[in-house]
């Protein structure tokens, strides 16, 4: 799906302002000189779902609002000729989110899970109310404390497993409730 030819200019004033812009901003940034074209134009980003109106018809940024282009492949092993192709558009949200509303992001401090690839300062998105598996990367808290490890199951024993060598498992001795299951990193360079 391709973007209309005026919406980077319109997603940059939502960024600048902190609010949509109205049908004349949207003719102003656009360079439309007409309303007609304007009308046209808002018309055509609610058909793709860029932006919605509310029930007093203002705007709103749609579900596809802040998406991003799926350019291609790379190769991350051997280098391999590479020529841009247009797959797609999709939102982070699309990619990484299935229940936005049990789906919350948390900033990593510590190096205990450094081996599974999460440095301190990443982000880590998570969601709460499903059911951890073993292996899966948790948020839990054991004995009253809160962490992120895997979770572990061993012979009718649960417990918490860093990926780091400098840190032993952790065995509760009272109890692990565990809140949320790690779904991704982020990581900004």
């Amino acid at each position: 799906m391709r973007q209309p030819k005026h919406f980077d200019k319109i997603r940059d004033f939502y960024r600048t302002h902190r609010r949509m812009p109205s049908h004349s901003e949207i003719a102003g940034v656009a360079g439309l000189s007409s309303k007609g074209t304007t009308y046209k134009l808002v018309n055509r980003l609610v058909k793709l779902g860029l932006v919605e109106r509310d029930e007093t018809g203002r705007l709103l940024p749609g579900r596809r609002f802040h998406s991003v282009t799926l350019l291609g492949t790379v190769e991350a092993g051997w280098p391999s000729p590479a020529e841009e192709e247009l797959l797609d558009t999709m939102t982070l949200d699309e990619f990484l989110v299935q229940r936005p509303g049990s789906t919350y992001m948390l900033r990593v401090q510590g190096d205990s899970m450094v081996d599974a690839g999460i440095m301190p300062g990443d982000m880590v998105l998570v969601e709460r109310g499903v059911e951890e598996s073993d292996g899966d990367i948790v948020i839990a808290e054991v004995d009253g404390e809160w962490t992120m490890k895997y979770f572990r199951k061993r012979g009718g024993k649960v417990y918490l497993e860093a990926a780091n060598r400098n840190y032993k498992p952790i065995f509760p001795e009272q109890e692990l409730k565990v809140a949320a299951v790690v779904r991704a990193v982020v990581r900004k360079y």
